[in-house]
């Protein structure tokens, strides 16, 4: 059986893309279930602690200490920089839509598509056009 996956990092908690993933990511890890994520230190989950100004292993400690979403949510608001409803949505809509950069980011992308494709026994040129890095995930974990 698969582990199970994160949620999406499209998903909002908080109007906040990517904190519920983030918060399954520890979760999920705790519990043994997954392992070979960027975790905490890299990619979204590195640029949301960045953006929040959170300090990693707080967040983890709180997470791990259990309590709902909610719970973790008031937490992280207790915590994180004040940021405006506008620096949240320009937030989001990075999540949602940005891609690679640069020609490192185009290679790593094309790997994963790569990747993705051999996990599902099909060539890379039959699977969803996708250029943002949200929905590569999404199509890694089969939700597109």
């Amino acid at each position: 059986m698969n582990a199970p996956y994160p949620r999406s990092p499209k998903n909002r908690l908080g109007n906040i893309a990517h904190l519920g993933r983030m918060i399954d990511k520890v979760r999920l890890r705790q519990a043994g279930q997954i392992q070979d994520y960027n975790y905490l230190t890299v990619g979204f989950d590195r640029y949301l602690l960045d953006f929040l100004e959170l300090d990693a292993t707080a967040f983890e400690q709180r997470v791990c200490a259990g309590g709902t979403d909610n719970e973790i949510l008031d937490w992280v608001r207790a915590h994180m920089k004040n940021r405006s409803q506008e620096e949240i949505a320009q937030w989001n809509q990075r999540i949602e839509t940005s891609g690679p950069l640069d020609e490192a980011g185009k290679a790593r992308f094309q790997q994963r598509l790569n990747d993705v494709a051999t996990k599902r026994g099909v060539p890379a040129s039959t699977l969803p056009q996708v250029t943002a890095w949200s929905d590569l995930i999404e199509l890694d974990e089969g939700r597109l």
